[in-house]
């Protein structure tokens, strides 16, 4: 199955736009949330390089961030870039099974292989990417318990009737 950026576009604007006033665009070097302006009267998730995995990454921001953080520059969220300490780097991670676990969700519902990210390449530490894996492996077995979000189950269901993927089910999920 081919994965092309164009189409994630297209399936997320027309999911989303009109409830939302919120687009997907295709960005440079750093992704980034910008919530609507005086120069743009809607909120732009824009994603890097025209890269499927990091346009999945950022909705899946944005399906974390309530009404209050859409209205902040990349929702408010604390970043610290790559080179993070072994504590900084827990921090990160702790914030980022959440996103990381609807990406997931999304994954499969398009049928796009998903591998986490620890985001921590040139760091004085080498993060567990298992044992992250296996909390986010937690959190996606919880949030298919308990159903998804309305904003994930939505693009979900979208995602699954254009890709022709099947209903989700926790023995999709498995750790690698």
């Amino acid at each position: 199955m081919t994965h092309q950026y164009q189409d994630l576009i297209a399936i997320f604007n027309q999911t989303f736009f009109a409830d939302y006033q919120t687009q997907l665009e295709l960005g440079g070097d750093e992704p980034v949330y910008l919530p609507a302006d005086e120069q743009t009267p809607y909120h732009r998730i824009i994603f890097a390089r025209g890269f499927y995995a990091s346009a999945l990454h950022e909705i899946a921001h944005w399906c974390v961030a309530g009404p209050e953080r859409r209205l902040l520059e990349d929702f408010g969220y604390w970043y610290e870039p790559d080179g993070r300490s072994a504590q900084v780097q827990a921090e990160f991670e702790r914030v980022e099974v959440k996103p990381q676990a609807y990406e997931w969700i999304l994954a499969q519902s398009a049928g796009f292989p998903f591998s986490v990210s620890c985001d921590n390449l040139h760091g004085d530490h080498e993060p567990d990417r298992l044992a992250f894996m296996h909390k986010v492996h937690q959190q996606v077995l919880g949030i298919l318990k308990t159903g998804l979000p309305p904003r994930v189950a939505r693009l979900s269901q979208a995602l699954r009737a254009f890709y022709h993927t099947p209903p989700l089910s926790a023995d999709q999920f498995i750790v690698k």
